[in-house]
């Protein structure tokens, strides 16, 4: 038998088929069959090859293909990053609910998976980063930098500081590799340009107004009409999600504010005096001096001659002002290019450490009363000081002091009762998670209730706590409403804080027919009365349309006569936006015609117009400054639709996948 089996296996069919068996081995390996992976990846980018950029996934050849990936690791850091630029951004407005949403990490995410696309296709088109343009972006960051220059020392603290801590490598690799994935966008969206043609008409629609009649109606007549049961549920079937009972929670809580606290003894002598001698520093005077200058500007970046012109005038003024009998306030009005102090004849009056810029400072402080320095070199050019008078620091005396060292200990000492009395607040509750009343009465204060409230409670007039963000957030978190327990201490400001409980919760649920049934009956009312109120203005309308003047109209309906408007600008509200938007959307009308039209306000009355005349803008009244800064502002906007729009066409040339269960 065995024989027989050798035989079998042994002609050319046999060796096609095992051929066949083994290519896939070839390609993808054999430890991927035999086995088990563990995908760390929250998206996964398949390229094709830059020799057959439209080859179809399906095709064999996809194994040659570029496979790129978004760990998690990186999807975390920048999920992090967002969180707390948004939490920095809106402050005690950050829901941190909805950052945690599926919505917004596919959102992050869809970021990520953009910024990866543009890197892939800046990498085969051979666009790169130049070590002097790295170099050049960190030396911008101003983070890095100490009084407007790069300082490496600096840099390094920066680094180090991160969490997790970066090496220069990896940051330098990071900002090598954000600068890849921005230079296809910044190339395109850079390249937009506005043309003149194109400005004119602009500046023409921008500009253009138009001469209208306005004829105001009269509200909708109120409809008291029956509504019958079908029209109550066809109603109430077809507006279903309008008539949802928002989520609510009722709360009990105890409020902790130091100003309602019992006010601590006030502080013995020995206790100030102990505070004044730990805290004497604080206490002293700085010294000040009196200084006048003289300024010879040169730009940073003018050449060596310009550079050695300037010191040469500098050092010349300084010889003059050191000489017997120089009068430094006339030679710096004469002189001096510091348009701010060469009024006061150079005089910069009174300066503490810290005022001037570091090599002034240096130089002033280290001169002696009646001095004229040397010329001093800073970012805005050369400077020859002159130290007037010398204001020694001073110490205070503890009697000087007493007053504000009682009144800091006596905040400290309210500070101290207040975080003493909230940690005993806390320990109790502790003890007893599952309700405040216990704390409450041990602690001889107030327990208070609230409620039914809502998520938005904040938006629609809530007053007290409930109008806190902090407190809605922590009141509709899930481990308070699951478990019942005791928040933490939640600060309403400073001095102020509050520990609550949810004691019910109601989620968001549809409200019955018959609970809503009179705001149905209502709604369909308003419906009906704003119905007949727009067929009237239809027919209005197509009267005007038919050639019946405005005013005409208006005298057979028994209306004030119509208002006419001359020169409307666009964009005017009149008396709503949306009767502007009608207006110059109306079509302009012929020479000697009009152009009529409608519009319906917020409270259901229309309003009928003609427009008589239409004015175009004149580009000739925009100054070319401001018509240069819009021609720029319109590129920008058009740039960015088509960094929007290759961005698109890139992910459609790319097999994108997400794992989502790693998000």
């Amino acid at each position: 038998m065995l024989q027989k089996l050798r035989d079998k296996t042994s002609g050319w069919i046999a060796t096609v088929i095992l051929g066949l068996l083994i290519i896939p081995f070839a390609f993808v390996g054999i430890e991927q069959y035999l086995g088990q992976r563990t995908d760390t990846s929250v998206a996964k980018i398949d390229v094709p090859p830059s020799w057959w950029s439209s080859a179809p996934s399906w095709w064999p050849v996809s194994v040659f293909w570029q496979h790129e990936q978004i760990g998690v690791d990186e999807f975390r850091n920048r999920f992090e990053q967002e969180r707390q630029r948004q939490r920095a951004e809106q402050g005690e407005a950050f829901d941190s609910r909805a950052f945690e949403s599926v919505e917004n990490k596919r959102a992050i995410l869809d970021s990520l998976i953009d910024a990866r696309v543009q890197q892939l296709k800046a990498s085969h088109d051979g666009l790169i980063v130049s070590d002097a343009l790295l170099q050049q972006t960190i030396q911008e960051i101003p983070g890095f930098q100490v009084d407007g220059k790069f300082n490496y020392d600096r840099y390094r603290l920066a680094l180090a500081s991160q969490v997790p801590p970066q090496s220069e490598r990896q940051f330098e690799q990071s900002v090598r590799e954000s600068l890849q994935q921005s230079l296809l966008a910044m190339g395109v969206g850079t390249s937009n340009f506005v043309t003149a043609g194109e400005m004119e008409r602009l500046i023409k629609l921008m500009g253009e107004t138009r001469d209208v009649n306005l004829l105001m109606l009269l509200p909708p007549v109120a409809d008291t009409a029956p509504v019958d049961a079908a029209e109550i549920q066809k109603w109430y079937d077809g507006h279903v999600a309008e008539y949802r009972a928002p989520e609510t929670v009722s709360l009990e809580y105890v409020e902790i504010n130091s100003a309602t606290l019992p006010t601590p003894a006030p502080a013995d002598e020995a206790t100030l005096r102990q505070r004044y001698e730990q805290e004497k520093n604080r206490f002293v005077e700085q010294e000040q001096r009196l200084a006048s200058h003289i300024l010879v500007r040169v730009d940073e970046g003018a050449n060596a001659a310009a550079q050695k012109a300037a010191e040469q005038k500098a050092a010349q003024l300084a010889t003059q002002a050191k000489a017997a009998g120089a009068d430094f306030a006339a030679l710096a009005t004469a002189n001096s290019d510091d348009s701010g102090s060469k009024a006061a004849a150079g005089d910069l009056g009174w300066v503490s450490k810290g005022m001037m810029v570091g090599s002034f400072e240096n130089a002033l402080f280290a001169m002696k009363a009646g001095e004229v320095s040397a010329p001093i070199k800073t970012d805005f050019g050369w400077h020859v000081i002159q130290l007037r008078e010398v204001k020694a620091g001073a110490q205070e005396t503890f009697e000087q002091a007493r007053e504000a060292l009682a009144r800091e200990q006596a905040e400290s000492d309210r500070e101290r009762s207040a975080s003493e009395f909230s940690s005993k607040l806390v320990d109790l509750t502790l003890k007893n998670p599952s309700s405040l009343a216990p704390a409450a009465r041990a602690m001889n204060i107030p327990l208070q209730k609230l409620g039914p409230i809502t998520r938005d409670a904040a938006k629609t007039g809530a007053q007290g706590i409930a109008a806190n963000p902090a407190v809605l957030r922590a009141a509709f978190s899930d481990n308070l409403i699951q478990d019942g327990t005791v928040s933490d201490p939640i600060e309403i400001s400073p001095g102020h804080s509050v520990l609550v409980r949810v004691t019910a919760h109601t989620p968001e649920r549809a409200q019955p027919l018959a609970q809503v049934r009179d705001r149905i009956i209502a709604e369909i009312r308003a419906d009906r009365a704003s119905q007949a109120a727009q067929k009237e203005a239809d027919a209005l309308l197509a009267r005007l349309t038919a050639g019946e003047t405005l005013d005409a109209v208006a005298a057979s309906k028994q209306l004030p006569p119509p208002q006419a408007m001359p020169g409307v600008p666009r964009g005017m509200p009149l008396p709503e936006a949306s009767v502007s938007e009608a207006i110059f959307a109306a079509q302009a009308p012929a020479a000697g015609k009009l152009s009529p039209g409608q519009a319906v306000l917020s409270d259901g009355r229309a309003v009928l117009f003609t427009v008589s005349k239409v004015t175009p803008g004149d580009a000739a009244t925009i100054p070319p400054q401001q018509r240069e800064m819009l021609q720029q502002q319109v590129a920008q906007i058009g740039g960015a639709d088509d960094v929007k729009v290759l961005v698109a066409a890139l992910r459609k040339r790319v097999k994108v996948t997400v794992v989502e269960r790693n998000l």
